[in-house]
């Protein structure tokens, strides 16, 4: 393992797109240039970007910089923890069982359903009258 080179995943969730580059390091970890508290306010969301690190107990021990786009908050959160676990398997494939186990290698495949015409969304239709 070389401690220069990075180590690239990319995750992606509902429309968010996360790119991420993993290096063995001290434990920083930023998102778009800014800390995991100042960019995710939420500690639901924090808990989630983190999740990869406990499952492959690497916490303190490697940098992660990620570039989050598009979708919302929870979306990029969902999208930086694959990107980071598909990260981590490169730098060690010896991770791989660990965070599988955990379920953090699998596409979360649920999309907004599209909205029908002539309905208000997706599924709200008009009120129906029998009589």
């Amino acid at each position: 393992m070389q401690d220069s080179s990075y180590f690239w995943g990319t995750g992606r969730r509902k429309n968010a797109l996360a790119r991420v580059r993993v290096r063995s390091g001290n434990g920083e970890i930023r998102i778009n240039n800014r800390t995991v508290e100042d960019y995710f306010p939420r500690l639901v969301w924090q808990a989630q970007v983190l999740r990869s690190l406990k499952a492959a107990s690497l916490e303190g021990k490697v940098d992660v910089f990620v570039r989050a786009s598009g979708g919302g908050l929870t979306g990029q959160a969902g999208a930086v923890t694959m990107g980071m676990a598909r990260a981590l398997i490169k730098l060690n494939p010896d991770l791989r069982p660990a965070l599988k186990k955990e379920g953090l290698l699998t596409r979360d495949p649920r999309m907004v359903e599209r909205k029908k015409f002539g309905q208000k969304g997706a599924r709200g239709m008009r009120q129906f009258s029998k009589r």
